[in-house]
């Protein structure tokens, strides 16, 4: 009888040990959760997530924080997702630069397929070509005559190493054979005072932080670099139709979470993440700025990431780009 005393409980133990696991995975979230954005304040990826940040914090009634963890490349703030717990509590929105170009350019202290998991895509933008005023030219066809005339004086700016603003500015050097110097920054929020003060002249700018700044004249844009104008500048042509054909880049954000997190709170942030990207306000608003919001299921976001790795890696090998290494 006794032992039968104690086998119930034992059993009673880990039948509330198993309810208690499992009430624990359903509380989720039970405390802030911290989106780590590898850049600084004032780009795309810090405005994306700042807005789905704010309705993820109003509907899980816990405080989302958004910690700009900058520095090469985008790599310390992805890093820092990378070794962290995988409890659903750190997440890293993502550019393309740490998540698949850096990757073929130098030595990384994370492993993307082995490191993280892929939540949802959440949005898209084209790069947008901008100039300080200071230079004379109004055309990308202008622009290329004056680099040509000026070899090794001309500068371009972009948010780090290995970014697609980086690689526009290389593809449009070999294209056209021109020689410029590439000045990195630690992410585009940091670009736009240099730019607008004319330190620097050139910029293949992501939209959000471009456009106030071309509405208000401090800065002129030659092109769009997605195959059709952008609602949110219809009056700046295409590259192609600049006439620059076959000169497309689309520059992503995307959530990911530390490899090893529970597939029910992976499932819990992609549902409310995907929530928050349909919402009216949150597409207008980074609408307005070219931003186009997507929302993927996991599964759709790693297949994204690795058709992207394999074109930024023929794109890498095409222009003979360098990291940092």
């Amino acid at each position: 009888m006794i032992r039968m005393d104690r086998l119930f409980v034992i059993c009673m133990g880990c039948w509330l040990a198993a309810l208690g696991g499992t009430a624990a995975a359903q509380a989720y979230p039970a405390k802030s959760i911290r989106v780590v954005v590898p850049y600084a304040p004032g780009g795309a990826t810090d405005l994306t997530a700042r807005l789905v940040g704010q309705k993820m914090n109003d509907s899980f009634r816990q405080t989302v924080v958004i910690d700009n963890r900058t520095g090469a490349g985008g790599v310390i703030g992805a890093d820092i997702v990378a070794r962290a717990a995988p409890d659903g509590y750190t997440v890293l929105l993502a550019s393309p630069a740490e998540i698949a170009v850096l990757p073929h350019l130098q030595k990384m202290p994370y492993n993307v397929d082995k490191d993280f998991a892929p939540v949802s895509l959440a949005s898209t933008t084209p790069l947008i070509l901008v100039l300080h005023p200071s230079v004379p030219v109004k055309s990308v066809k202008a622009l290329i005559a004056f680099v040509k005339a000026r070899p090794g004086q001309m500068t371009y700016a972009s948010a780090g190493t290995g970014g697609v603003q980086h690689l526009a500015g290389e593809l449009l050097k070999i294209t056209f054979k021109l020689d410029m110097v590439h000045v990195p920054y630690k992410g585009a929020g940091p670009v736009m005072p240099d730019l607008i003060g004319g330190h620097v002249p050139m910029f293949f700018s992501g939209m959000p932080p471009a456009m106030p700044h071309v509405k208000a004249g401090k800065l002129r844009a030659l092109a769009v670099t997605s195959t059709t104008r952008s609602p949110a500048a219809p009056n700046v042509p295409t590259m192609a139709e600049a006439g620059v054909p076959d000169f497309v880049f689309t520059n992503w954000f995307a959530y990911f979470v530390p490899a090893g997190t529970p597939a029910g709170v992976i499932s819990t942030l992609n549902a409310e993440i995907n929530r928050a990207l349909k919402l009216e306000d949150v597409k207008t608003r980074l609408a307005t700025v070219g931003l186009e919001t997507v929302g993927t299921t996991p599964e759709e976001l790693a297949k994204f990431v690795r058709s992207e790795s394999d074109k930024f890696a023929q794109l890498i090998r095409q222009s003979g780009a360098k990291g940092t290494d």
